[in-house]
């Protein structure tokens, strides 16, 4: 099944921000489009913002005049939908509400010919359950972009409880066709990305709640240490308090409550009080006032040497840059893959999901996702580390040319434990059939700009550190939000098979 002809008619049904970058993805491929909106006169008002758009495209020399005017010549508004009965492609960005979408796409099923294609742009809901009101729902598919449309490239092709293969394919391929990159999805709560990234959010508003970090720190160890291009607490300020608690809190109820999705009750106090983020002027940041810097350690004076035993796993850039810093380096042959020994006898472990308060003079270390590239670190010690050790472990890192943020003693601290879940959730969904593991990299790559996919981000930790590392969390918090899945449980184990472990 091939893409739709570009002489074949594509309408957007709703005429806000999505509709109308949507119908401009449309439009600049080279389709004739057809706009329509309930409330009258919005399609006029949307076909003229669409038109002033392709003017600064042309401004940009990102478009030709004679593509512009071309362009909006085959743009029209419709004033019912009875003008949309030719069309080959309708795409809905409607109100997000079951019973509307519903009553629309039935609407459209006595306008529109038998063959053509049906499609929502819904972010929250069930692809499933607003096909279930057609008569034919074998046409009728998920296509979700991500805003602003004209401009991200992802598109998540959603196939419905009853959608046929034949019409996800077409979507699919017209979706390449206008330029954009298409990941193939079942129809399951929050699709991939929605699906997959809670845990960005959620485990630093458990860090926060935890009163481990404020969110400045939070989100300068997440970007400085973990590559990410923006940190929870900001992201969250710019998408809308609101919008993204929306979210989340719509995955939780459609997963029957699955602790694993729970919303975060400081969000919800953030939403209650109106502060929504950039666009109230006030959400995690007061957007009034100056910046909040993060935490950074006090300089310190470096150890004249460390001991490492065994070859550091995912930590293992830190030893040449030890070296490279002048610090004398001992290596001992002992299976402890994740640990610096300091002159004091205190030690220096990668994150695992466990406390460094149960232990005997313990500093804990975060993930990064470069440690020769990362501009800062997270430290965490417990009241019953020794004062030396810590500033040991602090003088180290500053010697490596990074700024050292020291916060609470949380277990996994803030990207270890953020990334493990990420992970987590990805082989989880492989599993259940939602994605493939390469649309999955795709979608969380493209659509939240994660540095790295959850399976190139496993392949780099080891099959077993997400495991290890969640299983220990699970230990200290009984509660299932931390619970490998079975999946990730297959994969460690499998490995353990592998090297001979009975």
């Amino acid at each position: 099944m091939t893409a739709l002809d570009l002489s074949s008619p594509v309408a957007v049904v709703g005429t806000g921000t999505m509709g109308q970058g949507i119908a401009q993805v449309a439009l600049v491929a080279g389709h004739p489009v057809r706009l329509y909106d309930a409330v009258a006169g919005r399609a006029r008002e949307a076909a003229e913002a669409i038109g002033a758009r392709l003017d600064r495209l042309v401004q940009k020399d990102r478009l030709t005049g004679a593509d512009r005017d071309a362009a909006r010549a085959r743009l029209r508004a419709a004033e019912s939908l009875s003008e949309l009965a030719d069309c080959a492609l309708v795409v809905e960005a409607a109100l997000e509400r079951l019973d509307v979408k519903q009553q629309l796409f039935r609407d459209l099923e006595d306008v529109v010919t038998d063959d053509c294609l049906l499609a929502t742009n819904t972010s929250s809901l069930s692809v499933t359950a607003i096909g279930g009101a057609l008569r034919n729902p074998g046409r009728f598919v998920g296509l979700h972009f991500f805003n602003p449309a004209p401009l991200l490239p992802l598109v998540e092709v959603v196939s419905g409880f009853a959608t046929d293969v034949t019409s996800a394919t077409r979507a699919y391929e017209t979706a390449r066709a206008w330029g954009k990159t298409p990941v193939a999805c079942a129809d399951t709560p929050g699709f991939i990305v929605n699906r997959i990234a809670r845990p960005f959010y959620a485990e630093a508003f458990a860090v926060y709640e935890a009163q481990a970090a404020d969110p400045a720190t939070i989100d300068a160890v997440l970007r400085e240490s973990g590559g990410f291009r923006m940190g929870a607490f900001e992201l969250t300020d710019l998408i809308g308090q609101d919008v993204n608690e929306s979210v989340t809190h719509s995955v939780w109820e459609s997963f029957f409550k699955d602790v694993r999705f729970t919303p975060s009750l400081s969000q919800r106090r953030l939403v209650e009080s109106g502060r929504l983020g950039r666009k109230t002027g006030h959400g995690w940041y007061d957007y009034g006032a100056e910046p909040a810097e993060p935490h950074t350690a006090e300089k310190e004076r470096p150890p004249a040497y460390v001991v490492a035993e065994g070859g550091m796993g995912p930590a293992a850039e830190l030893l040449p840059l030890i070296r490279e810093a002048g610090i004398q380096l001992r290596t001992e042959d002992e299976d402890h893959g994740t640990r610096l020994v300091l002159p004091s006898g205190g030690q220096l472990v990668l994150a695992d999901g466990q406390t460094s308060v149960e232990f005997r003079d313990v500093v804990y270390f975060d993930l990064a996702l470069d440690y020769r590239r990362a501009t800062r670190i997270a430290l965490s010690a417990s009241q019953d580390t020794s004062p030396q050790t810590l500033s040991e472990a602090i003088g180290l890192f500053q010697a490596l040319g990074k700024d050292v943020s020291v916060i609470g003693d949380v277990p996994g601290m803030i990207v270890a434990r953020t990334v493990a879940r990420i992970v987590d959730l990805a082989h989880d969904a492989v599993a259940k059939g939602v994605a493939t593991e390469e649309d999955i990299d795709t979608a969380m790559c493209l659509g939240v700009n994660y540095p790295l996919g959850p399976f190139e981000w496993s392949r780099r930790l080891g099959r077993d550190f997400a495991y290890d590392l969640l299983d220990d969390l699970h230990l200290r918090d009984p509660s299932g939000r931390y619970a490998p899945s079975l999946a990730l449980y297959r994969l460690a184990y499998a490995t353990e098979k592998r090297e001979g472990t009975p």
